[in-house]
């Protein structure tokens, strides 16, 4: 019997060491998010004040973990919370784990060349075929310079 209460409390001091919030930057207040679909439907509406967001954290660099992508309400949309090398430092160990994020939507205007190159690595990247001539407008992309990262889970 005492070795199933060890046990059992081995199991659950790993589930709260595993279950620690981790926060960054400035404290984020959870009460205002905004869905990222909506961000995404209409960016232009958030770039000239803070937005605070949350979702499944489904990438992280590896390298430095100066950047990690949340997952969006609608399918096959996600987000990226960039910030400066060493400002903030994001476990690779956070993927699959729920984040709140507060900052800055910046845009990133690509030109048609660049737009180009961001599409053939993704298509790299997902084993698609892609043919450049097919792309004839430039893209922007969306990113969140965040104040404050909280990691819950």
């Amino acid at each position: 019997m005492k070795y199933f209460y060890g046990l059992l409390a081995a199991a659950l001091m790993s589930i709260c060491v595993q279950a620690k919030v981790q926060e960054f930057g400035d404290r984020v207040d959870d009460s205002n998010l905004v869905e990222i679909s909506t961000i995404l439907a209409q960016p232009e509406d958030y770039l000239n004040e803070p937005v605070t967001i949350g979702g499944t954290i489904i990438g992280v660099c590896e390298k430095k973990g100066c950047w990690m992508e949340l997952a969006s309400d609608s399918k096959f949309e996600k987000l990226r919370i960039k910030v400066r090398d060493g400002d903030m430092v994001f476990p690779v160990s956070t993927k699959g784990r729920q984040a709140i994020a507060k900052g800055q939507l910046n845009p990133i205007h690509l030109d048609l060349s660049q737009t180009k190159h961001y599409l053939a690595m993704q298509a790299e990247r997902k084993h698609e075929d892609f043919e450049p001539n097919s792309v004839t407008e430039a893209l922007t992309l969306y990113q969140l310079v965040p104040s404050g990262v909280k990691i819950l889970d």
